[in-house]
């Protein structure tokens, strides 16, 4: 099975990225190899696959069958241990001038093994002003054989000057049968578990493989999908609210305790604790201190990111329930993202209106714009909750 098999719902653009690296194997023989440029630029909904596509890209173009999926250099792709691949993904809300400058230092050098250089920027819409226009500049003047893959939700989300420099590749939200499908023949899962996670994860094929494969995570979503029920008055919603807004900070304290703790460990031991002689560990540690209030500060923002991350997974589960209330109101024949809640969206829909879910939906959406302003993350939702109540409460 050759990398681009694993992109599913993405027959277009593989077809664009087989190409291409055809082409990328003419220029290394030589030759002219049209269709084939330095820097490309990913983009799609969340769960579309944007990285995926990208790592599929650069196996292809370092592999010396064009993407075989099964030799040492495809291998070295899919564990991140190539030598001529330079991947990065923003651990924190933002990523700076320093850090892209190193980057871009880092691509500068040659292949390892005689081909293409490549560096993969994962969530590169994060990218700073300044770390923007560092990385302009490494785009406009790239050394010889390096190729750039960035990868952000949409075009627009990079400053023009690069998306201008760059070949978009435009991913699509995946079916659902295709996701069913991918659950069913790659991780062994029942169907009626596959068609439910596909529904419920709307296209993502990583959302529906957690959905399909560990029971907490469908028991997190179900407590999320019960809220609607219970939001009858100011008291249930200031609850409400806590509860979401604590199980966001024990996803954060969950996926960054013991990373935390590793690397303070080994910046310390960098740093020289624990080293014997005279005057040597207080020397060292208090040069270290710098490098350990950065390290600090780069551990809250990742902290942030991922609570931030898992409030926004909770709310985009809320606006597909009032979608699907919409959609039963209106009799819209679409499929819906809950449809073993029919009997619950039905009764909502029954008691409501359509302007109700409308107004509940734009509740979500301006606390979604609230959070990604930083505004307190309690006070943020406490809004949402309130106003998602029933106007009778």
């Amino acid at each position: 099975m050759g990398v681009f098999d694993d992109l599913v719902g993405q027959e277009r653009a593989s077809a664009v990225l087989r190409r291409a690296a055809a082409a990328g194997a003419e220029v290394l023989a030589g030759g002219r190899g049209a269709g084939m440029t330095h820097a490309w630029l990913f983009t799609g909904p969340p769960g579309s696959g944007r990285s995926l596509a990208a790592k599929a890209f650069a196996a292809a173009l370092l592999c010396p069958d064009q993407g075989c999926g099964h030799c040492e250099s495809c291998h070295q792709v899919e564990v991140g241990s190539h030598p001529d691949l330079e991947s990065v993904r923003p651990q924190g809300l933002s990523y700076g001038v320093k850090q892209t400058r190193e980057l871009i230092l880092r691509a500068a050098g040659r292949a390892t093994l005689g081909g293409w250089r490549i560096v993969l920027f994962e969530d590169a819409d994060r990218a700073t002003e300044q770390a923007a226009n560092a990385l302009l500049k490494a785009i406009e003047e790239p050394p010889p054989r390096t190729v750039w893959l960035l990868c952000a939700p949409a075009a627009d989300d990079m400053i023009v000057t690069i998306r201008s420099r760059c070949r978009v590749i435009t991913l699509v939200t995946p079916a659902t049968p295709a996701v069913a499908h991918a659950l069913v023949t790659r991780d062994n899962v029942p169907p009626p578990i596959a068609e439910a996670a596909a529904r419920a994860a709307q296209g993502d094929l990583g959302r529906a493989r957690r959905l399909a494969l560990d029971e907490s995570v469908r028991h997190r979503r179900d407590a999320v999908l019960a809220l609607p029920r219970t939001l009858t008055g100011v008291a249930d919603c200031i609850n409400a609210a806590e509860r979401l807004v604590k199980t966001a900070d024990e996803d954060a304290a969950a996926a960054t305790a013991e990373l935390n703790e590793t690397e303070i460990a080994e910046l310390r031991a960098l740093y020289g604790e624990g080293s014997s002689g005279k005057g040597l560990n207080k020397g060292l540690i208090r040069g270290g201190a710098g490098a350990l209030k950065d390290l600090e500060s780069a551990q809250k923002s990742r902290a942030t990111r991922i609570k931030r991350e898992s409030l926004d997974l909770a709310l985009l589960d809320l606006m597909a329930y009032y979608r699907d209330v919409m959609a039963v109101q209106f009799g819209a024949h679409v499929e819906l993202a809950n449809e073993e809640r029919r009997a619950d969206l039905e009764a909502l829909a029954r008691t409501s209106t359509p302007e109700d879910t409308l107004r509940r939906l734009d509740a979500i959406l301006q606390c979604r714009e609230r959070l990604a302003a930083n505004v307190n993350p309690q006070i943020a939702v406490e809004a949402m909750t309130l106003a998602l109540r029933s106007p009778r409460g």
